[in-house]
């Protein structure tokens, strides 16, 4: 039996085998700016619009998991906020179960949060 590790236990959205796929993530965050649905694991989810700010967004699976893409709002103070302001396509996805944002992807590379 392999042990494991103790932040499995306490948390598992940190645990070291919940590795995020950024080839999907990528893809996710492509389709979901230039199109009506998104496509992971051979499961179409439609792309909708947020309410006021009408930011697009996609629920999708991934490795068992639900997992939401957010556009990122321009408006925003952040670092992420200024790309998108400059034009870049920042996207920001979130772990439902947890309700944490896990990674965000800017023009296709993505980057995990706590890594």
């Amino acid at each position: 039996m392999i042990p494991t590790p103790r932040s499995c236990i306490w948390e598992p959205a940190g645990c070291e085998d919940d590795l995020l796929d950024h080839t999907v993530l990528s893809s996710v965050a492509e389709q979901m700016m230039g199109s009506v649905e998104v496509v992971v694991e051979n499961r179409a989810s439609r792309v909708t619009r947020t309410g006021s700010q009408r930011l697009r967004t996609a629920r999708f699976l991934m490795g068992g998991k639900e997992y939401q893409a957010i556009e990122q709002n321009p408006e925003k103070p952040s670092q992420w906020g200024k790309l998108a302001r400059e034009g870049h396509r920042v996207v920001q996805f979130r772990d439902l179960l947890t309700r944490k944002y896990v990674a965000v992807a800017v023009d296709g590379k993505v980057r995990e949060y706590g890594r």
